[in-house]
């Protein structure tokens, strides 16, 4: 069995919106690069970057509940950890290895969502070295997405459906609707050897609702999905068991 990467993605801030990769290179039981490396603090969550532990992402400011999240476009530089943020004619910029930097994507925050907040918005960076993301699984290491199960979705709902809604690592093109979902203890090769060994089924929550250009809540997704099938996965995680380049167009072949 094989299935062709189409896309790749990374959403180097928690919730807000993606960018796109021609290619990258993945580490052994690593996250995917420049992956969910910050969060925004929706008030108090407790979150300790000398020992960080996993946290539900209702701590964050996030699309399931934050809609207006969807409608900045955002991009950030890796050499110089600089984020940029688009909206209603308003460019911010924020370096956020720096206080200052912090500070002023907290006020864009108070301004943008104001309602939203239950508290002092914070910025939240990963530590370095300590092989943690803001993920919504603690085991959310790549997220892949089969474009056929989104065209599937879009039978159910009578409309069209975005893929980006599913914020997913890799979007995959080749298999049959939600064949991922019984390919989970599976292994995934590239061409440069890297494996990636299918480990969970992602369970969908209200995010996949909001239409991510315009920020609309439009759809009722996993209600969709569970109306037709029982159950509301769309989409797998997957574990880097060997580490290699992906580049879209590489065809990944299931072995073993």
């Amino acid at each position: 069995m094989t299935t062709t990467l189409s896309a790749l993605y990374r959403y180097p801030v928690k919730g807000f919106s993606p960018e796109p990769l021609e290619r990258t290179v993945l580490e052994t039981s690593g996250y995917f690069p420049g992956d969910r490396l910050y969060a925004i603090e929706n008030g108090d969550s407790g979150f300790d970057p000398v020992a960080p532990r996993h946290q539900p992402k209702t701590k964050y400011l996030m699309l399931m509940r934050d809609e207006a999240l969807a409608r900045l476009r955002t991009r950030y530089d890796d050499a110089t950890a600089t984020l940029t943020v688009e909206a209603d004619g308003e460019t911010v910029v924020a370096k956020l290895d720096t206080e200052a930097g912090r500070a002023t994507l907290e006020g864009l925050m108070r301004r943008r969502l104001p309602d939203a907040l239950r508290g002092e918005p914070r910025v939240l960076a990963a530590p370095e070295h300590t092989g943690y993301r803001f993920t919504d699984s603690k085991i959310g290491y790549v997220s892949l997405i089969n474009l056929a199960s989104v065209r599937a979705v879009e039978e159910y709902v009578g409309a069209p459906v975005d893929p980006l809604r599913f914020r997913g690592n890799l979007h995959v093109e080749g298999l049959a609707p939600w064949a991922e979902l019984k390919m989970v203890g599976r292994v995934l090769e590239a061409p440069s050897g890297l494996r990636l060994k299918l480990t969970k089924r992602t369970v969908r929550c209200a995010a996949t609702n909001v239409d991510p250009v315009s920020g609309a809540r439009d759809l009722d997704i996993p209600w969709a999905i569970d109306a037709h099938l029982g159950h509301r996965d769309c989409g797998v995680y997957a574990e880097v068991i060997a580490g290699g380049m992906l580049a879209v167009g590489d065809t990944l072949t299931a072995i073993g």
